[in-house]
């Protein structure tokens, strides 16, 4: 049996999809973009607090299931400029300590509501 994961601190979906879903211990979270819930803004001040918006988002929804980043085994990232990519490393490293997962990162012509950068994961116990 799955189980939908919704954390009030994460964006909402903007369509016909789950912020997460647990099944048999495997966590899927969608793709999170940098929407900032407490502001109700999206962040444009750059590729680097995007992305960190973008992982707040993401360990909001890790943390409604006791999930924390060391359980991830998987992230696809997606970036509007592949220029960006360092900034982006930068950012996305300070959150793993030891066990690194799995990753894709891919270039894309655009993204929800135009953002620069949209990343998912998977997480296992």
């Amino acid at each position: 049996m799955k189980k939908i994961v919704n954390s009030n601190k994460a964006p909402k979906p903007i369509g016909p999809y789950s912020q997460a879903v647990l099944k048999n211990k495997t966590l899927y979270v969608s793709g999170q973009i940098p929407f900032d819930v407490e502001s109700g803004q999206l962040i444009k001040n750059g590729i680097k607090e995007e992305t960190e918006q973008v992982m707040k988002n993401i360990s909001f929804i890790l943390e409604e299931v006791n999930y924390s980043f060391e359980d991830i085994v998987m992230s696809n990232i997606f970036i509007s400029d592949m220029n960006d990519f360092p900034q982006i490393n930068e950012v996305y490293g300070k959150y793993f300590k030891k066990y690194f997962p799995a990753r894709a990162t891919v270039q894309v012509a655009k993204l929800p509501l135009s953002v620069n950068v949209e990343i998912s994961v998977i997480a296992m116990k």
